[in-house]
């Protein structure tokens, strides 16, 4: 186990991190624009679960890979992108029968397409490759008995922890927010489109940069 110096510097740095909208947090924000708060929370757990088997991989060796190839965190920066662009563009052509959803009209959504959805964003993000592999290491306390692999187990499930506290408010204001666009069929199909571009544009800026969690 890290002490306790180095896991409150490592929490301080992953809030810091995590409170900047980026990626994850703008993906969740435009899924609850655009398809509401219960689609959100469902996106953020698949996206936390990502997350998690990402932790995982680092931990086991996957951290080193990345970072000695260019090669392979480009592929991961690129299939999240495109992926993220795909259902942005999905989501933009769907807002016209949003409306028709919140009457309760449509077909209900499928909950573990929706998680399978943020669990493949969350397992691409780059960033988060990134911090996993080359930042949280730092935090390692080499004078502990632990493992090194097992400390970073620790000090990637707290980062975890901050990111899902913190992505669960984003989509809880988004979600209300969408609510009060709902009031008008214009206004919902607006804010669907809204999430939509969001979305597209998220994906569009990872694929140039690859660069904000």
């Amino acid at each position: 186990m890290p002490s306790a110096h180095h896991l409150v510097a490592f929490a301080v740095t992953a809030l810091v991190m995590i409170i900047v909208p980026g990626p994850s947090v703008l993906f969740i924000v435009g899924r609850a624009l655009a398809v509401g708060r219960r689609e959100a929370v469902l996106t953020l757990l698949g996206n936390t679960l990502g997350a998690s088997v990402m932790l995982v991989l680092i931990a086991l060796g996957l951290g080193t890979l990345i970072a000695a190839s260019a090669m392979a965190l480009t592929v991961v920066k690129l299939a999240g992108a495109t992926y993220l662009i795909y259902l942005g563009v999905h989501a933009f052509r769907s807002r016209k029968s949003l409306a028709e959803a919140m009457a309760g009209t449509a077909m209900p959504s499928n909950s573990r397409r929706t998680v399978r959805q943020g669990f493949v964003v969350g397992v691409t993000n780059a960033k988060t490759a990134v911090f996993f592999a080359a930042v949280l290491p730092q935090f390692v306390d080499q004078g502990a008995g632990d493992p090194a692999w097992a400390q970073v187990l620790v000090l990637g499930l707290i980062f975890v922890t901050i990111a899902l506290l913190s992505d669960s408010l984003w989509a809880v204001v988004a979600g209300t927010a969408r609510e009060w666009f709902a009031r008008s069929p214009r206004r919902l199909e607006l804010v669907g489109g809204t999430g939509g571009v969001m979305i597209i544009g998220l994906g569009a800026s990872i694929a140039v940069s690859g660069s904000k969690e």
